[in-house]
């Protein structure tokens, strides 16, 4: 493992807030990372953040790693949006929203994640097979993720507009396709029209 450098820039935030580095070292862990996660910052510090926070999405899934696409697009200057995974605290797992920037610190590229609690996942109840007229029920997130999908909008850019993580969109259509029988989106967005569901 190499050095951590001497110096990092100079960044506060009332929010959770910790550096990484090229390796996805961490290279600062503020109080406010410390107060959010229960873990101090000299348990943190030179650790790789995917095994301090463990991020995972809402079944559960890893999604953070040493191969994060996130931190890989962030390097190149690509621009990230937030997204929301759970974290590891010491009092279990936590909701956040996550949000990446990028620094050239003179020492190389030093990547930001800022933290903050997220609502807790409010169970969504299962329709049921059908709605009235025999039309196929779907839930709220189901219909709205259909409407924008009827829009052009890719599975990415929903995930950015409904704060949800793009695994869970996807899940969200691969269920959809199946309550209405398709198998494209193309063919949902037809037959949710067809039926008046959006």
């Amino acid at each position: 493992m190499s050095p951590l450098p001497s110096a990092i820039p100079a960044v506060s935030s009332g929010d959770a807030l910790l550096a990484i580095d090229d390796e996805l070292r961490i290279l600062s862990w503020n109080a406010a990372a410390a107060e959010l996660t229960g873990v101090p910052s000299d348990r943190a510090i030179g650790r790789h953040c995917y095994e301090v926070l463990d991020g995972r999405d809402d079944r559960g899934l890893p999604m953070c790693g040493r191969d994060c696409e996130r931190a890989r697009r962030a390097r190149a200057g690509e621009p990230v949006t937030a997204r929301t995974l759970s974290i590891a605290t010491a009092a279990g797992r936590r909701r956040v929203t996550l949000a990446t920037l990028s620094l050239d610190s003179g020492f190389g590229r030093t990547l930001l994640h800022v933290l903050q609690p997220a609502p807790e996942l409010a169970l969504e109840p299962a329709p049921e097979s059908t709605g009235e007229n025999g039309v196929p029920a779907l839930t709220v997130r189901q219909r709205e993720i259909l409407r924008l999908l009827s829009e052009g909008v890719r599975a990415g850019s929903i995930a950015s507009r409904l704060g949800l993580s793009e695994t869970t969109v996807r899940n969200h259509i691969r269920a959809t396709l199946g309550r209405l029988g398709c198998h494209s989106q193309l063919e949902a967005v037809a037959e949710a029209r067809r039926h008046g569901i959006i």
